[in-house]
């Protein structure tokens, strides 16, 4: 049983320490853990969907994508160029280990989304798009940065939060 009185002052996150100033105390580890662990999951629940999703609309070439790629003035061929890598990228993303291939395929949906914003803004087409196309971009850094350590390459950890 603790005792009533305490030598020390206690310290909370609203407390000083000996310089006056106050300090924080940091979260738990735990704590700090699960949220990075559900941002990291919901952030590449929604990669892994739109690239595979969007993959097949694309190797289906359905109207909307096939209007949307020649108004950016590109090809209709390039739709099965996007296909044929998002659908692997979306697996790799998936799985678990294959730290080069997630590389790879984090940099190309990375580039992907990158180069729609600039395709939409340079010709001025469905630019409401550019919106979506930006938290998708952020979804991709924001999967890439918090991956676990054994979905990174060898010697290479992810970013961590500073404490």
């Amino acid at each position: 049983m603790r005792s009533l009185s305490r030598s020390q002052p206690v310290r909370t996150a609203t407390s000083t320490g000996p310089t006056g100033r106050f300090r924080s105390e940091p979260a738990p580890a735990a704590f700090t853990g699960r949220y990075r662990t559900l941002a990291y999951r919901v952030a590449t629940t929604a990669i892994v969907a739109e690239a595979g999703v969007g993959g097949v609309w694309d190797l289906a070439r359905i109207p909307f994508v096939t209007d949307v790629v020649t108004h950016l003035g590109y090809p209709r061929y390039f739709l099965v160029l996007l296909g044929v890598w998002k659908i692997p990228a979306a697996i790799v993303l998936a799985a678990p280990r294959l730290p080069l291939c997630k590389e790879w395929a984090y940099a190309g949906t990375f580039f992907v989304y990158t180069g729609a914003i600039a395709s939409h803004l340079v010709t001025g087409y469905a630019r409401a798009e550019v919106a979506v196309l930006s938290a998708m971009t952020v979804l991709t850094v924001t999967s890439w940065a918090l991956r676990p350590a054994d979905r990174c390459l060898p010697g290479r950890q992810p970013l961590r939060m500073r404490s």
